[in-house]
């Protein structure tokens, strides 16, 4: 009897290691030119691919990888990834960083969040925050597997609704060694409390209602709805934070349709899918990221600038907050002459070695 059990396990065993080895990750990388965007520009010193690869529930997550040219591809080399805002995709704003921050030396990845841009992900612009935080986990696979990349030394920059996602997917991964945000939201008290905490109980709670019946809808076949994100027109009621975002989000400043994608639905997520923030907390236990250097960055105008607030004042050291002068939340999505690059390169080339 007990010889039998024995073989049982040992065949058990065995299966499962065969069915772990039988997995793999389809990796794609292809040299693709920077003059094709308007939204970012690539200079002459770095060389741009599209790439993608699995996150470790088996959907692709699309990214640009960003290579300075005169890089030693056959030594170990340090690599920032970088998340855009929360309803954008990799070209608005992260490429912006990536293709800055490898002018300055470092091999960065922008990628595009599960549901978002041309990462997989069904229905498109649902909202999944562990999903967020995978990708991000996902991308230090990636980059760590590269055989140019020092699995070692990997940074991660999270800007606007990414900032609080990094910082999710950092609390369980301590593969990525340094954490900077930047016009941070913490997309789950924006979703329950609004800015300021200006949202009652009661209006979260009928937010909840609605988009527990639109369930009901799609799961009848129905149409999609979608919720939040950016307005389409303004006018004279327009509220100066939807304003603020329009300039970019609706513009040739910023605007961006992926392909496959509409202008009509683009920073727009499901309205069924839009209360997982409700229960996202991403600062909890976020002095457990301690030892782990972070830095928040935001502006002196941002209307954001309570959520880096709020997560410096909860982190453990090593710990930054810089404040830009004269810098509302969308500036700090593009506009390099007050995005702080000087403190970006310094935090990291201090803190990947």
């Amino acid at each position: 009897m007990k010889k039998s059990i024995l073989i049982a396990l040992a065949a058990f065993l065995s299966y499962g290691t065969v069915s772990a080895q039988s997995t793999s990750n389809s990796v794609q990388m292809k040299e693709i030119s920077g003059k094709n965007f308007n939204t970012f520009k690539v200079s002459d010193k770095v060389t741009l691919y599209a790439v993608r690869f699995n996150n470790q529930y088996r959907m692709a997550v699309a990214g640009h990888l960003f290579i300075p040219n005169y890089m030693d591809r056959e030594t170990k080399n340090p690599a920032i990834i970088v998340g855009h805002p929360m309803g954008a995709v990799k070209e608005q704003s992260a490429d912006v960083y990536a293709s800055n921050m490898a002018d300055r030396g470092f091999i960065t990845l922008a990628i595009d969040l599960s549901f978002w841009g041309e990462s997989e992900g069904e229905p498109r612009n649902a909202v999944l925050p562990d999903m967020y935080a995978e990708d991000f986990s996902a991308a230090v696979d990636f980059l760590g597997t590269r055989p140019f990349v020092d699995r070692n030394n990997i940074g991660i920059i999270g800007v606007c609704g990414s900032g609080s996602f990094v910082i999710s997917a950092a609390k369980i991964d301590p593969r990525m060694k340094a954490i900077a945000t930047v016009s941070m939201y913490d997309m789950g008290s924006a979703s329950r409390n609004a800015l300021n905490h200006s949202q009652s109980l009661e209006q979260r709670k009928k937010n909840q209602a609605a988009a527990a019946e639109q369930r009901y809808l799609e799961f009848s076949g129905g149409e999609t709805k979608y919720t939040g994100g950016t307005t389409h027109k303004l006018d004279e009621n327009t509220h100066p934070i939807q304003r603020e975002f329009y300039e970019f989000y609706r513009t040739t400043r910023g605007e961006y349709t992926p392909k496959g994608g509409s202008p009509k639905t683009t920073t727009h997520p499901t309205l069924s899918s839009n209360t997982k923030f409700n229960n996202f907390y991403p600062f909890n236990d976020i002095e457990t990221i301690s030892p782990r250097p972070m830095l928040f960055i935001t502006g002196d105008k941002a209307h954001s600038r309570e959520f880096s607030e709020d997560a410096y004042k909860r982190a453990e050291h090593p710990k930054e907050l810089v404040v830009v002068p004269n810098a509302g939340h969308v500036d700090l999505y593009d506009k390099t002459d007050l995005i702080p690059f000087d403190k970006l390169e310094t935090f990291f080339k201090t803190h990947l070695k």
